[in-house]
């Protein structure tokens, strides 16, 4: 019941947050407007339309997530109010996840909406895809990992360092197969084990892209998308320990 206060509560606070809307009017602008876009460029109408549709429901998917999980934990402690959860019978551990699923749950409502008005616009053009649900449900996984990584990041720093960090964890993420390629042009021993280290350690969040195969009619196995869903959720919980750890450590008095 704990739990489920804390991610309720933090659920109708998000939702009351003006730039949700913003972000989530932005992307489904973006996304009826990607028939006029896909009339200026050259190409496939159907790709391109697909194309839009998925990268702007995972970049806007991605801002909230960052502008609005940053946040979070910062908000409880500049109002004070993190002073009267502490002195009750709740769990450090437990405000930190019931933060974090009342999050996910803003993000799987803005991506519910986002997916509608895809898949309005995908229908009105005649252009439904079976495979579609591959790429918005590990968008989805992506969007979950990647706001334990707000969470974390926030419950031990400012929201401008947590954004930052977080932005940097995004864009590393979907780099981190250049790392593969450094390694091979690095001479000495050690570099190559630390390019390896970081490559196994950082999160690889190209894995869980199929964007491109989706949209290009490249079969994608079903196994494929379990072992990604699997290992966003695992790390997703590897990354909410390591932040409940850390905010159990802090002192606010």
């Amino acid at each position: 019941m704990k739990l489920y206060a804390i991610a309720i509560n933090t659920f109708r606070e998000a939702i009351r947050d003006r730039i949700l809307y913003l972000i989530l009017a932005f992307a489904i602008v973006l996304i009826l407007a990607s028939r006029a876009i896909s009339l200026l460029t050259v190409g496939s109408e159907e790709k391109i339309v697909k194309d839009l549709g998925l990268a702007a429901i995972s970049l806007f998917g991605v801002a909230t997530a960052i502008f609005v999980g940053v946040g979070l934990v910062f908000k409880e402690i500049e109002k004070r109010t993190i002073y009267t959860l502490t002195s009750k019978p709740i769990r450090r551990s437990q405000f930190i996840l019931g933060k974090y699923l009342g999050l996910a749950l803003v993000l799987l409502v803005n991506l519910s909406i986002m997916t509608l008005a895809f898949y309005l616009l995908l229908w009105m053009k005649g252009y439904l895809d079976a495979n579609l649900w591959k790429a918005i449900l590990l968008i989805f996984i992506e969007l979950l990992l990647v706001t334990a990584f707000a969470i974390f990041f926030s419950s031990f720093s400012s929201p401008l360092l947590s954004s930052l960090f977080t932005v940097t964890v995004y864009l590393v993420g979907h780099l981190s197969w250049s790392l593969r390629l450094l390694e091979a042009r690095v001479p000495s021993a050690g570099g190559k084990w630390v390019l390896e280290g970081l490559y196994r350690v950082l999160p690889n969040l190209e894995y869980l892209n199929v964007k491109g195969e989706v949209v290009h009619q490249i079969p994608v196995p079903g196994t494929d998308v379990a072992w990604a869903v699997l290992y966003g959720l695992s790390y997703t919980a590897v990354v909410l320990l390591a932040a409940a750890g850390i905010f159990r450590r802090r002192d606010f008095l």
